[in-house]
This record gives C-alpha cells, sequence and structure tokens, in this order.
C-alpha cells in the first residue's frame, strides 16, 4: 500500500466532533455501537469521505453485543486503500477518526492505518505516535489482534501492546481500574 497521503491525522470521541468541522477534513472513519444514531455533527463538516462501522467497544463475548470481528478490521484496511487510492487527487489531507470516546476503538483502529501505511516502522514507534495524536489511548485489544494478523506482523503488534499498557497505566494508574470496571481487565493484565 502506498502512503496514506495525509497530512493530519486526528482521534477524537463524539463529543469533539463539532471542534473538528473548521480543519478542513478529508477523510473519516466513524465507529460507533449498532443502535447510535449518526453523529449531527457532520452536517457542518465540508464534503469528506466516510466510513461508518457498526460494533461494540468489548474485548470479552456478551449476550446482544458486537464483538469486533476480523471482517471489522478488514474493513479498516479497506478504508486505508481507498484514503491510499486517492492520494494523487490531493495534495494534503486530514484523517479523523472517532468512536464514542476516542479512547479505544478508534485509537485501535488509527493504529491500524499506520501501520497498514508505514510497515516499516517498528510497532513500538507506531505506539509512540498514536500517543503523540491520543495521549490518552487505550487501543482495544482485540482489534489489535486482528491487525497483526491481517497485516502479518507475527505477533509484533499485540507484544507492543502490551508495553504500551503498561506505559499508559504508569502515566495514569487509574486507567487499571477504568479498564477492569468495563470488563476489560485481562488488558490491565497484559500490562504485568
Amino acid at each position: 500500500m502506498q502512503s496514506l497521503a495525509i497530512s493530519m491525522l486526528t482521534i477524537c470521541g463524539i463529543s469533539e466532533l463539532p471542534d473538528q468541522k473548521e480543519r478542513a477534513v478529508t477523510h473519516v472513519l466513524s465507529i460507533l455501537d449498532p443502535d447510535h444514531p449518526d453523529p449531527e455533527a457532520f452536517g457542518a463538516y465540508d464534503p469528506h469521505h466516510r466510513t461508518i462501522l457498526r460494533f461494540h467497544d468489548i474485548i470479552n463475548p456478551i449476550e446482544g453485543m458486537i464483538l469486533p470481528q476480523a471482517e471489522h478490521v478488514e474493513a479498516v484496511l479497506r478504508f486505508g486503500d481507498e484514503v491510499a487510492a486517492g492520494r494523487a487527487q490531493r495534495t494534503e489531507g486530514h484523517l479523523l477518526v472517532h468512536c464514542h470516546m476516542g479512547i479505544s476503538r478508534s485509537t485501535a483502529a488509527m493504529l491500524t492505518l499506520m501501520a497498514q501505511s508505514t510497515p516499516e516502522e517498528s510497532e513500538d514507534r507506531l505506539f509512540e505516535r498514536l500517543v503523540e495524536i491520543r495521549p490518552q489511548a487505550w487501543p482495544n485489544s482485540r482489534m489489535i489482534a486482528f491487525a497483526d494478523d491481517c497485516l502479518s506482523r507475527n505477533g509484533r503488534l499485540v507484544d507492543a501492546l502490551r508495553r504500551h499498557y503498561g506505559r499508559q497505566i504508569g502515566r495514569k494508574p487509574e486507567f487499571a481500574q477504568w479498564m477492569h470496571e468495563l470488563g476489560r481487565g485481562r488488558e490491565v493484565e497484559m500490562a504485568a
């Protein structure tokens, strides 16, 4: 895949979407809960390419909820291919990836897109860049595992995710409690 040819990368939550409308967003990847309405904020945006994915931010099966699947990550990668394919039509672009809070699904998707567009970049450097974009990043581990497989990273993305979780807990210890409360204690254990 060619470079995304995107000069600006943004990750945010739904409540932050109105703040992005003046920033010349050219591409949007929206990740929403299946029953959540489409955010109204996009009505104020300039024309842009947008893909919407719908699944829950969980890592274990929960009755009545849609667990992230390989096909969701494959859709993220197809979105990356679409962004790269359109690079000849622009000199720069602004990619916005959002979920509900801008912490888990969106950061996993952005990490996947960065890994796709820069296959030579080390996994740890990808996570460093992710934190530069979104300091509170806590990527969904299930999505990262699928991305690792799809991108033939041979477990290196998952290993780097473990180190990332450890750094995030060291920086902000309350992450451990929050993730346990959300049923994501396995991710906290990954950092140990």
